[in-house]
């Protein structure tokens, strides 16, 4: 049987700071390709100095998607973001045989690198019957009814979180179906291949780079941006590191000093969980930012395989 060749999505990632955009530039205009942003905050036309997103030079170089693509009166989530991505790519593999993704934000990875579980929708009032039971300290008894059901789920679910659980008997129930049998992996059924390279110097220079990037973006306006927002402060992307410490500061929480000590100190924390969160995948290559030549090397080598 021949396999029709799948896209290779070359997905760059790594902590905040450390260069990806550069890195994904350099890759798309060696490729002759696209890049699609996976970046839960770059979406947004309104949110520029604090996203850190490509500027109009750096947009020229190699035409980027989900940069600037929605308004911040919309909401757009990672589920969202899953679905579209997907038409695109498929729109796009009919022209590519390699698209750039770039970006730090792990819920949209994940979408593209294990596929959207299709969940059906729940039954009204299904959780909350689910919850009380939970908060009645009775996890045993959902675990008994769970064994019942869908024996393959409990025996791969995390007995102790409830709220997995739940999530699972509140499928169950709403449509009397084994929760396992909507989350077959969807890996295998994904219409491109998969390459995760990621991006990674040693902690002192990481953290170097990070303070001197906000330093960067408080000159370029930063507290001028985040003040335009205020009226938008509990939209999710704005309850994040750069927007929320200065929506506290103008309600009077901090002065600037220690403000600007909480940015620092918050987006330096930001990197470590992103580090830990890709350090679960054991498929991905690690490069420093400036290795291009041996990122195109694994690039290249790839798609002679596939």
């Amino acid at each position: 049987m021949h396999h029709v060749k799948k896209t290779l999505l070359v997905s760059i990632v790594g902590p905040t700071a450390v260069g990806k955009t550069d890195m994904a530039i350099k890759i798309a205009q060696r490729f002759r390709t696209v890049i699609i942003s996976a970046d839960s905050r770059q979406f947004y036309r309104e949110l520029n100095i604090g996203t850190a997103k490509p500027n109009t030079e750096e947009l020229n170089k190699a035409a980027h998607y989900f940069i600037n693509s929605h308004s911040i009166n919309e909401n757009y989530n990672a589920g969202a973001f899953g679905r579209d991505a997907l038409e695109l790519i498929k729109k796009l593999s009919k022209k590519y045989e390699l698209i750039v993704v770039v970006g730090g934000s792990t819920l949209y990875l994940k979408a593209l690198w294990e596929g959207f579980d299709e969940m059906p929708e729940a039954a009204e009032g299904v959780r909350e019957s689910l919850n009380k039971i939970l908060e009645k300290g009775k996890i045993s008894d959902l675990l008994v009814e769970l064994k019942r059901l869908d024996p393959a789920y409990y025996n791969k679910v995390d007995r102790n979180n409830g709220q997995r659980v739940v999530r699972a008997l509140e499928i169950i129930r709403s449509t009397g179906k084994p929760y396992s049998s909507f989350r077959l992996s969807k890996e295998k059924d994904l219409p491109y291949q998969n390459l995760k390279v990621g991006l990674n110097i040693d902690r002192k220079t990481l953290f170097e780079k990070i303070n001197k990037r906000m330093d960067v973006m408080i000159d370029k306006g930063l507290f001028q941006e985040a003040e335009s927002l205020m009226g938008h402060k509990n939209h999710n992307a704005l309850q994040t590191v750069g927007y929320s410490e200065i929506f506290e500061f103008i309600e009077g929480s901090y002065d600037r000093e220690e403000t600007i000590r909480l940015l620092k100190r918050n987006s330096r924390r930001y990197a470590k969980r992103q580090l830990t969160w890709f350090n679960r995948y054991d498929d991905i290559h690690w490069f420093k930012p400036d290795k291009e030549d041996e990122v195109i090397k694994l690039i290249i080598q790839q798609l002679s395989k596939h």
